[in-house]
């Protein structure tokens, strides 16, 4: 590339407002007369209609649109009975078949009876829950969720 192929936008002159009437942008240099537009720190934020519902936060209750924050799948107290493992982590309720994946967030729920001791390390249990599994010998520890394996590009 040369100096005489560049290719060079042309500059606008910014206009000097308020310069007096022969100037063409003079007395309320162009905010019109009065109003909350019209003094210096007036105006409203973007978005703002006034104190009516804008649009950007009437738009989510639409119809069509959906949340995108991923729910926790539900698992029951004596759907645990079934398991031959006395840990019960995400894997362990994957491979049983309970949930539909082993990086989802799952919650524990009081529902029946547990019968053996299990140690269950998930991300929630309802407070019954917790209690249900004390009440057999077990414990309950609160973990974070299985991270996705990193998928290598290439």
């Amino acid at each position: 590339m040369k100096y005489h192929e560049l290719k060079v936008e042309k500059q606008l002159k910014k206009n000097r407002v308020g310069r007096g009437i022969s100037a063409g942008r003079g007395k309320t240099a162009g905010r019109g007369t009065k109003g909350q537009g019209a003094r210096k720190s007036g105006g409203v934020r973007p978005g703002f209609e006034g104190g009516q519902m804008p649009l950007y936060m009437r738009l989510p209750h639409l119809r069509g649109f959906k949340s995108h924050k991923a729910r926790s799948e539900v698992v029951y107290v004596d759907q645990l009975n079934n398991l031959p493992k006395s840990v019960i982590d995400n894997r362990a309720l994957f491979e049983a078949g309970l949930v539909k994946s082993p990086h989802s967030k799952i919650k524990l729920l009081q529902r029946g009876e547990l019968k053996t001791k299990k140690d269950v390390k998930l991300q929630l249990a309802s407070t019954n829950a917790q209690e249900a599994i004390k009440k057999a010998g077990g414990s309950f520890s609160r973990v974070g969720r299985l991270p996705r394996p990193k998928s290598k590009v290439e």
